[in-house]
């Protein structure tokens, strides 16, 4: 066995908690939307490894906005030409609606600054976000620098902010600042640099400023996060003048609980991307969290309503993949391979709730209310059981198995897939429905069948007269009964010498399709302890009810 110590596990140090004796995030739930940041255009374009160009920036802006995003990040303008150029064009194209705000990223530098004022020159409405990093380990490796110097870089850099927004007079510019590497600064020395730069604002309730708490690195569990802003919630003084903002990154694959439990501690808005994207492990995922509002009866102000549209213009203009297991939106996602899974589903399915609340198990929200089909939610492989082969017949044939036969027709299926060793299509469910039932033709083969009803004395007979063959020798065959099925049989057992039982029989009509048709179900028994079932499919339901007799014979006799 590999010895564990290989982990050097001696360079790595737990996360201090927080002292909150009196933490209240715990007794709370989300019971309303935050407001909602998008930066895909920012943070979520610097980890592109091909950064979107300008048509597909506006591609993504236009998909922002269509979802309901009235904050985007939309870049960093003062990094780089292309990202002037495209704020530009969304100011000077008027392509913002009003109802909007976009919101740009500048490090707390002054050439840096400016050159961000001189992009927004003429926007409606922007959100001017600075930034500096305030993180033990930022100042002790990269700036080398004392806490006072780090946080007089903030204030002079609020001091030219203010400044230029009087040059520039825009009552339309607000401020956002971020103490980089919050999760990694000292929670009191991250309260005194936000407070030194609401100063510097003349911050009130009428004036807010932005105060965004990044978990640049995601560094501890999540419910430590939501001490930290709960600690800093409290502590901040003339917190009503502020605008508590998460940033979080899913460097531990926790980002969205981080971000759940940093409402309840006391956020009022969240920043992140479509489906996560971000540096190394990404941001926030807004799809993921939003949904989980939406799972639980909670309107995430966002709509995800035509969750394909979303995925396929993301991948396309980002050159990202979405993972088939992706929360609410992957490919696999609302599909069951496992048998137990799939008989939970579709029992769930044909369960109707009286008080309309959705409750399907295995299926937190109902596919259709993302824009998904019910479709590719059982799909069928070595893993699969009885009641998804049912299910996938049902919705998307309109074939009603009868439940006695469900596990007759997965084991069929069940025994391809054995020796496949892999996933059927739907296609190919229906293929081998059609050969073991409806086309069996060995050894009795019906070649014409006339159905005569009279009724006389308020009595109802049924007269069949078939032309079949039988192991090959062709037979005309005739009965009397109180129906076509016990007519048929009748003659059967009489001219053929074919005994058996009738054990079951259903009827429906299946409307799949331009012309309606009627299937009939019936099972018999020849060997004792043995039922098995045929199908047949009609125009006439006497027809169906007699080749669904023939099926089950053949399948009987074939055994």
């Amino acid at each position: 066995m590999k010895d564990v110590k290989n982990m050097k596990i001696e360079k790595y140090r737990p996360y201090p908690p927080v002292n909150l004796p009196n933490r209240q995030w715990p007794n709370k739930t989300i019971t309303e939307a935050p407001q909602w940041c998008s930066i895909d255009l920012r943070d979520g374009n610097q980890a592109l490894s091909i950064p979107m160009n300008l048509e597909d920036k506006l591609a993504m802006f236009d998909l922002l906005i269509d979802i309901g995003f009235k904050e985007i990040e939309v870049g960093f303008p003062s990094a780089s030409q292309v990202e002037f150029d495209f704020l530009r064009k969304l100011i000077d194209e008027k392509r913002i609606p009003d109802d909007v705000t976009v919101q740009v990223l500048t490090q707390a530098r002054e050439h840096l600054v400016k050159r961000t004022f001189e992009a927004l020159d003429g926007v409606k409405k922007a959100i001017v976000h600075f930034y500096n990093s305030t993180s033990i380990l930022q100042r002790k490796v990269v700036f080398r620098k004392t806490q006072a110097e780090v946080k007089q870089i903030a204030v002079d850099a609020a001091k030219l902010i203010n400044r230029l927004k009087d040059e520039y007079a825009n009552d339309g510019i607000r401020v956002q600042y971020s103490p980089e590497s919050f999760t990694g600064t000292e929670l009191d020395y991250a309260i005194e640099v936000c407070t030194a730069v609401m100063q510097e604002f003349n911050c009130s309730e009428e004036n807010k400023i932005i105060l965004n708490l990044p978990a640049t690195v995601e560094m501890t569990t999540p419910n430590i996060h939501a001490d930290q802003i709960e600690y800093f919630c409290n502590n901040l003084p003339n917190r009503k003048s502020a605008i508590i903002s998460l940033h979080t990154h899913n460097d531990r694959g926790t980002s969205v609980a981080a971000s759940e439990l940093g409402l309840l501690a006391g956020a009022d808005r969240v920043e992140g991307t479509l489906f996560g994207n971000g540096e190394r492990t990404g941001n926030l995922d807004v799809i993921t969290m939003g949904l989980n509002m939406f799972s639980q009866g909670v309107d995430p102000k966002l709509d995800f309503s035509d969750i394909n549209r979303i995925r396929d213009i993301y991948i396309k203009h980002t050159r990202m993949d979405v993972h088939k297991r992706h929360p609410y939106a992957g490919e696999l996602v609302y599909t069951a391979f496992s048998g137990s899974h799939q008989d939970a589903i579709n029992k769930g399915m044909n369960f109707k709730h009286e008080d309309g609340i959705w409750g399907v198990p295995y299926l937190p929200i109902d596919p259709e209310d993302v824009g998904r089909t019910y479709e590719s939610i059982i799909r069928i492989n070595s893993q699969s059981g009885k009641g998804g082969v049912a299910y996938i017949m049902d919705v998307e044939y309109g074939f009603k198995l009868p439940k006695a036969m469900h596990p007759d027709f997965g084991a069929v299926v069940q025994k391809i897939t054995d020796t496949l060793g892999d996933e059927l299509p739907n296609a190919e469910i229906k293929k081998i429905f059609d050969k073991e039932y409806l086309n069996q033709s060995k050894p009795l083969q019906l070649k014409k069948c006339h159905i005569e009803i009279d009724t006389a004395e308020n009595e109802r007979y049924t007269k069949v007269l078939a032309e079949i063959a039988f192991n090959g020798k062709k037979l005309e065959i005739k009965g009397s009964g109180n129906g076509p099925i016990n007519a048929i049989s009748e003659a059967l057992k009489q001219d053929c010498g074919i005994n058996f039982k009738l054990l079951d029989y259903t009827e429906h009509a299946i409307n799949h399709g331009s012309e309606s048709l009627a299937v009939a179900y019936i099972c018999v028994e020849i060997t004792p302890g043995n039922p098995i079932y045929g199908a047949g499919l009609d125009s006439d339901i006497g027809l169906a009810s007699v080749k669904a007799l023939f099926s089950a014979l053949n399948r009987s006799l074939n055994c």
